[in-house]
């Protein structure tokens, strides 16, 4: 069976690259008929914050993306948080010390940072010398023994090389004489994510890492860690970066990569999945809209590209709005939105009324709250005028006194009834028929980038027009 993870850290904001690996990981799992499980990496005990967990497991039910097992499902293979596993680490740290692949080094903070500088000083790169190997077994068990601070380094060999099959880019040969003796259990008894990773996906039965590229560097140490355990590799996958658009890493410092930012703009979760998809992916057919169940049936790692994509949020907000245009049922629609009007207190008479004003503003709008901020004018009198329809609002406020009584003898307003009247009106006048509805509109919405003229008076009623036009009166003697 084809079992794959994701294991995020909780630490801040759900990223937009947590999104994109589960992505892969779910689909592959679905294309093979296999399994995706999460669990959490906390073992960053200083930074870990619970809240985070939560938020994390929360976007996969946004996303539909859902797992077999996980912290909140359990599974026979938990517990699924690092942190309430320590007795299997220590004892794989243990067992490897015993085999003679591992070794306990005492170094103090200080000791660490002289060896550093030494190394410096001798042309030689950063890190640590290994110098903690050649202690005696005996010597090594009883400093442990006597309480003496240790962490667990890793024996890496001196000669030779390291290969790493990636599925994805082939062969990657690493030399050996580059690898530092790697710490895989620290002092306080956590384990390094090296140790960590290789212990859970082997327990768990993971079959097929599929991780960022940024870990390909790391992939040697778990290599030799499989080897020194006598387990069987699994399947790697290296995918390619997601990229900001100026080329760099994609951040949460920027502002550009936390999920929850996007969430309260509204952009929907098949439209994110859908992007995050393309990013070094393709379609065969070369479509750019498609489900999960759709990816999923024709998915191929021969159709992935490894040159990094750049994460652009004017292509995510052009995916939403073919979301919201074209794929969305008026229903799904109108259920999104509602939780965006309740956040902005806006009330409304009916649902039906609700389907009707988004139905209205559908080809206006490329986000949920873009509907919110563009749409406030159906909801409440309360709404601004900007400076462009205040000028048009000034510009053809002769008219209005007698628009306002040209509906007010109107005896509905439906289209059917407004159109004739309005257009007759500035036929009457011997103007074109914007000079007319243009300061109507900006009266009645304080927005010139509205639906059409005739739509709003029916959605807005008889009496919010006419109340609507004797406000602006005013505005003009102003």
């Amino acid at each position: 069976m084809v079992v794959t993870r994701i294991a995020p850290s909780p630490t801040g904001d759900p990223h937009v690259g947590t999104a994109y690996q589960a992505l892969f990981d779910y689909i592959w799992a679905k294309k093979n008929g296999g399994k995706f499980i999460v669990r959490v990496e906390d073992t960053d005990q200083k930074r870990y914050d619970a809240e985070s967990e939560n938020k994390i497991l929360e976007l996969f039910g946004w996303l539909g993306l859902s797992y077999a097992e996980g912290p909140d499902l359990g599974g026979p293979h938990g517990p699924y948080r690092q942190s309430q596993r320590l007795e299997l680490y220590r004892k794989y740290a243990d067992q490897l010390i015993e085999s003679g692949q591992a070794y306990r080094a005492f170094e103090t903070p200080q000791e660490l940072e002289a060896i550093r500088k030494e190394l410096l000083e001798g042309g030689k790169r950063a890190g640590y010398d290994g110098r903690a190997r050649n202690l005696e077994p005996e010597d090594s068990a009883r400093r442990a023994q006597a309480k003496e601070p240790y962490v667990v380094r890793f024996k890496t060999p001196r000669q030779g090389t390291t290969v790493v099959q990636d599925e994805l880019r082939g062969p990657v040969e690493f030399e050996n004489l580059g690898l530092e003796d790697t710490v895989l259990l620290k002092a306080d008894g956590f384990p390094t994510y090296h140790l960590a990773v290789v212990v859970d996906d082997h327990l768990m039965g993971v079959s097929d890492v599929i991780r960022g590229e940024e870990w390909l560097p790391s992939a040697p140490i778990h290599v030799l860690l499989y080897q020194a355990l006598g387990w069987p590799q699994p399947k790697w996958y290296h995918l390619p970066l997601l990229l900001d658009p100026e080329g760099g890493k994609l951040s949460k410092r920027k502002g550009n990569a936390s999920i929850n930012r996007y969430r309260e703009m509204g952009v929907l979760p098949q439209a994110l999945l859908n992007y995050l998809g393309l990013m070094g992916w393709s379609f065969p057919d070369g479509r750019e809209i498609f489900s999960l169940e759709e990816m999923a049936q024709v998915f191929t790692w021969e159709r992935m590209s490894l040159g990094g994509s750049a994460f652009s949020w004017d292509k995510l907000k052009w995916f939403n709005g073919k979301y919201i245009r074209e794929v969305l049922s008026l229903d799904e629609l109108t259920q999104r939105i509602q939780p965006f009007l309740e956040k902005a207190g806006y009330t409304y008479s009916s649902e039906q009324y609700l389907k009707q004003v988004i139905e209205a503003m559908r080809a206006r709008f490329e986000t949920l709250q873009e509907f919110v901020d563009k749409s406030g004018y159906f909801f409440h009198d309360d709404y601004p005028t900007s400076e462009k329809a205040l000028a048009k609002l000034k510009e053809g406020g002769a008219f209005l006194p007698e628009l306002l009584e040209l509906l007010t003898g109107l005896p509905d307003f439906l289209p059917e009834t407004t159109e004739p009247a309005l257009k007759g009106f500035a036929e009457a006048k011997g103007v074109k028929a914007g000079a007319v509805m243009q300061p109507l509109r900006a009266a009645l919405t304080g927005s010139l980038e509205t639906p059409g003229m005739f739509e709003i008076l029916m959605l807005l009623g008889r009496e919010p027009v006419l109340k609507r036009l004797a406000r602006a009166l005013p505005l003009l003697a102003d």
